[in-house]
């Protein structure tokens, strides 16, 4: 693995703001219990009983995986790290993948604390918990080649405007917040020719037990994060030309 110690590297890189690393796991919590809190002092809403919102709250979380990303290769780029690496032997491949290895044991913690907390607000506690992380790893790869595609596209400065307007499409698009079938129309052929409201159904699916369901949605969110892994790696070659 010829990434190993770039991958490192990028590991302390992270665990150098440790705020930022809090709040990307503290925010989502934070919503995970208000609405769970709500619901049990309100009318009960379909969607935000904790079995539908626990899975959209994890998906949620992964767009900091963006920011993260994003950031850290935006940086780099900004401040010429890069351009001294690119006298090594790594591949455009290597750099992406050295930059998205430390981010999944970052996304796996968000998803576990998630959980475990929903275990408290009346979640059952079943095996299918253990088959919706594994069901959420696709989705954290994708939100991780986003943010890899926007470092590569804008400076570390942009990334942050970037990620606000991104936050704010995907959460409205995934139907965390507004079902996606009381919306219909347009919107929900958008929301479902995109990634994420599959990405939040297919963790519905696994933790509702129905597996025969998450096939379908998982390959929309392993399709998409391979073309955009795909688009990243050539504006990284682009940028390693110039």
């Amino acid at each position: 693995m010829r990434f190993s110690a770039f991958a490192s590297r990028n590991s302390k890189e992270l665990l150098r703001d440790p705020l930022s690393l809090v709040f990307s796991i503290g925010l989502p919590l934070f919503l995970l219990v208000l609405v769970a809190v709500l619901n049990r002092s309100l009318p009960p809403v379909e969607i935000f009983k904790i079995e539908n919102f626990a899975p959209g709250t994890a998906v949620f979380g992964f767009s900091f995986l963006t920011l993260f990303s994003g950031m850290l290769i935006g940086k780099d780029r900004t401040t010429s790290f890069l351009v001294r690496l690119f006298a090594s032997p790594l591949t455009a491949s290597d750099f992406l993948f050295g930059y998205s290895l430390p981010l999944l044991p970052i996304a796996l913690m968000q998803a576990v604390v998630f959980f475990i907390t929903a275990f408290f607000f009346g979640l059952p506690v079943t095996a299918s918990v253990l088959l919706t992380l594994l069901v959420l790893v696709p989705a954290a790869v994708l939100f991780i080649g986003f943010g890899l595609l926007f470092g590569c596209l804008f400076t570390d400065k942009q990334v942050g405007g970037v990620f606000s307007l991104f936050v704010w499409l995907t959460t409205f698009l995934s139907g965390q917040w507004l079902p996606l079938d009381m919306v219909g129309g347009p919107i929900k052929k958008i929301a479902y020719a995109l990634p994420f409201a599959h990405a939040v159904d297919a963790a519905k699916v696994a933790l509702a037990g129905n597996y025969s369901a998450i096939i379908p949605h998982l390959l929309w969110v392993i399709g998409y994060a391979v073309i955009v892994f795909i688009i990243a790696i050539w504006a990284f070659r682009k940028r390693m030309k110039a």
